[in-house]
């Protein structure tokens, strides 16, 4: 019996080996709804000093800005890796259903797009018809150390995005998306599917899943304190031994803290 010959690649797609993508673990658990109000009221800032106070400091996405800044970007990463564009990589990698156009068609509500991009800018990494997706499925936002093209578009879509700036070329000038659900370097940055991305004015912020509770927990304790000594400096009281409460400033604020209770 003859073997038929294998179906070739519809017009416009190219054949592509496995990749990690292909095999990646089960999508990150969502944000409880209690825990993601609390980022939604706690500032990246506050966030970056407990994150510090335990050690970690190498949590920031450097080197990004926001679309969007007044927009408060909280969810969960999905990554997306891209390599150093080379023709026969492209052409195994790049075209067709390709690693980003799989990851944007199935992320979800309440989580992010990550991508690694080298810190490079020179080509987009994300364009209107794709972040109308992301939005359109419910995703958080998106944060690229890479280029958007189609800039104005992609911010009338109204998605949070976080990115290097503005670039008209296309993709394909500078990457190959190669594979999603993966650790990532974003922005000098390590992130892993399902760590907590916090953004705002201030940047981008990466929290590990394992501290989210515990870190956000302690940005509101941190922020009502920080609170009462605005007030008591707004009423003229010196910042020796307020900023931070000590002594009796530090009872001071205990009791006012213990009516609140």
């Amino acid at each position: 019996m003859t073997t038929p010959p294998p179906t070739p690649a519809p017009p416009g797609r190219t054949t592509r080996p496995p990749t990690s993508s292909d095999t990646a673990g089960d999508r990150p658990a969502p944000l409880a709804d209690d825990l993601r109000a609390k980022y939604l009221r706690a500032p990246v800032a506050a966030l970056s000093a407990q994150l510090r106070a335990l050690g970690y400091d190498d949590v920031t996405i450097d080197g990004v800005t926001p679309l969007h800044p007044a927009s408060k970007l909280v969810g969960v990463a999905r990554t997306l890796r891209f390599v150093p564009a080379r023709p026969d990589l492209f052409a195994s990698h790049g075209g067709g259903y390709n690693a980003q156009k799989r990851l944007f068609d199935s992320v979800g509500p309440g989580e992010v797009i990550v991508v690694e991009a080298r810190r490079d800018p020179g080509s987009g990494t994300l364009g209107d018809i794709l972040a109308i997706r992301a939005r359109r499925n419910g995703a958080a936002g998106v944060v690229t150390d890479g280029g958007v093209r189609d800039v104005v578009a992609v911010t009338a879509v109204g998605l949070p995005v976080y990115c290097a700036g503005a670039h008209p070329a296309v993709l394909g000038r500078r990457h190959v998306p190669w594979e999603s659900d993966v650790t990532v370097a974003c922005g000098g940055t390590a992130v892993q599917p399902g760590d907590v991305l916090v953004g705002d004015a201030d940047g981008v912020l990466v929290v590990p899943r394992h501290l989210a509770e515990q870190v956000v927990d302690a940005a509101l304790a941190k922020e009502d304190e920080d609170a009462w000594v605005a007030e008591q400096v707004a009423a003229g009281h010196p910042v020796e031994g307020l900023f931070p409460p000590s002594g009796e400033w530090r009872s001071a604020y205990d009791a006012w803290r213990s009516t609140r209770a």
